[in-house]
């Protein structure tokens, strides 16, 4: 080899030996961002109310940063507000993926927020963790075709068959004629809880509780005269359905306005939050909606190791608010994305997703895993039980497990009543 050759060869070892002892160095200037899209502000805001808090949770909980495949990198959160709108939803998404270059979105609070952030992000081939919406409407409200599924876009929460499930399961222990009132918006929640195959009809009167569904109506209504006065022509004991705080609260009234007095009333969406509860007075007594988080969940959190209790504990420390369902689904999707990241090969799209494709943890939600946990191989399921709201002894309202038949690890903490007429 002549000397020519020699030097050229040295002098290639030294700039590789360099190149290798800088990457550290460089990696750890570097920042990783992880996108957050949820309701700020509008009908939906009680949604993302808690996401302020738990992004201050997690600045510390990264505050050293998170290492992939070996650089240690800094970790910055940006929160964007969809405003309630899906239309801003998307756009925002797309702020997060084309300008702000984030690694990895995660997204929660309703199909109007979860299900056109999951399209922009299968659109631009960017990875993206959902939660907060029935895996119906998130699946089938974006067209998915169940023998293909997605690339890019995962999702964590329950299904309409365990709605169902928890529903029933309460009102089979209380006298009533099972006669069922159904309030369906015509939205991605609504016109999932409606559909005919795939939501409440079919099973309900498999199992003995008939259905009238007076037909779709426009979320902010004024007006629930023609929903009331079917349910009083049919003699309906049961109310149910999936709507905003807002129309809840109107619906009740109007329904006391107008002499119909059911004996249970059950509503997703509209009944999750305390503040909601609160704001319909002596209205909100009695009430039953869907759980799926609470201070007694018996699960921890992969990353702070704080038990479901002791999250909610920190929570209402730390704002002197109330406790709120959607805290614990927040804290998961971070626990997800610090998972996935820190088994990444790289920080390229295609590595990110293959990680979060393979996540299999205990979350302070329940067990998260894609592939076998789910109907689909983007879905995993989460448990669900059923709460009933009633006077509080040291706040003003208390949201009581009053059945636990499809997740008997989850403690009940009383048993359910009919409303008091």
């Amino acid at each position: 080899m002549s000397t020519r050759l020699q030097r050229r060869h040295f002098s290639q070892g030294l700039v590789a030996l360099a190149a290798a002892s800088v990457t550290p160095l460089l990696r750890a200037a570097q920042t990783l961002k992880i996108g957050y899209v949820s309701p700020q502000t509008g009908p939906l805001a009680p949604f993302g109310e808690a996401d302020k808090w738990v992004i201050e949770q997690m600045k510390t909980a990264f505050k050293d940063g998170i290492t992939v495949n070996g650089g240690k990198y800094a970790v910055d959160i940006v929160l964007k507000d969809s405003q309630s709108n899906p239309n801003r939803a998307g756009e925002v998404a797309n702020d997060l993926i084309l300008k702000d270059k984030v690694a990895l979105v995660l997204t929660a609070g309703t199909p109007e927020t979860a299900n056109p952030v999951s399209d922009a992000c299968e659109l631009n081939e960017v990875p993206c963790i959902s939660s907060v919406v029935p895996w119906q409407p998130w699946f089938f409200g974006r067209n998915g075709d169940p023998k293909k599924g997605f690339d890019w876009t995962y999702h964590l929460f329950w299904g309409l068959e365990d709605v169902i499930t928890a529903y029933t399961n309460g009102w089979k222990g209380l006298a009533t004629n099972r006669k069922v009132g159904g309030l369906f918006p015509n939205d991605g929640d609504g016109n999932a809880w409606g559909d005919k195959n795939l939501g409440f009809p079919k099973p309900l009167q498999t199992m003995g509780f008939p259905l009238t569904d007076p037909g779709r109506f426009q979320s902010g209504t004024q007006d629930f005269s023609a929903q009331i006065s079917a349910f009083k022509r049919d003699g309906v004991e049961i109310v149910t359905g999936v709507v905003i705080p807002p129309d809840a609260k109107t619906f009740l009234t109007q329904a006391r306005q107008q002499g119909f007095k059911p004996k249970v009333i059950t509503l997703g969406k509209a009944l999750l939050f305390p503040s909601a509860i609160e704001a319909l007075g002596d209205l909100g007594l009695g009430l039953t909606t869907e759980v799926w988080w609470s201070p007694s969940h018996p699960f921890t959190s992969s990353l702070t190791k704080q038990s479901a209790k002791a999250l909610a504990d920190s929570y209402e420390a730390g704002t002197k608010k109330q406790w709120t369902q959607p805290i614990g689904f927040a804290h998961a999707l971070f626990e997800v994305a610090s998972n996935a990241l820190s088994r990444s090969k790289s920080l390229k799209p295609a590595d990110v997703r293959d990680a979060v494709a393979a996540t299999s943890i205990n979350s302070v939600v329940g067990p998260v895993k894609w592939g076998g946990q789910g109907p689909m191989k983007n879905v995993s399921k989460t448990p669900l039980v059923l709460g009933q709201w009633v006077k509080g002894q040291q706040r003003k309202v208390d949201l009581v497990i009053v059945n636990n038949g499809a997740a008997t690890n989850i403690p009940v903490g009383g048993a359910m009543s009919l409303l008091q007429q």
